[in-house]
């Protein structure tokens, strides 16, 4: 048994490994970058609103800064989560 990296017979060029991974990304249980961006819109919006509400109210600038942070990590981490399916149902 030849447990040697090179034991695949058959060249690969760069242009088929990403052809493959573009047909594994077609078929992942993921949604699309399009729809996971309207999923988490919302939340965005409603974060945004938030800062600006609280430097409305008379808070200081500084505070509003260290807010905004968190409130566009966790959008980033929602929108992974929607665009890779791991937010998906995983009962089944």
């Amino acid at each position: 048994m030849d447990d040697s990296v090179h034991a695949d017979p058959v060249e690969r060029t760069t242009e088929d490994l990403l052809e493959d991974d573009a047909d594994e990304a077609a078929d992942s249980e993921g949604v699309s970058r399009w729809q996971a961006t309207k999923y988490i819109a919302p939340f965005v919006a409603i974060g945004l609103f938030d800062l600006v509400l609280l430097l409305g109210w008379g808070l200081d600038p500084l505070w509003g800064f260290m807010i905004l942070p968190p409130i566009l990590f966790v959008s980033v981490l929602g929108w992974i989560a929607f665009r890779t399916g791991f937010a998906s149902d995983r009962t089944g």
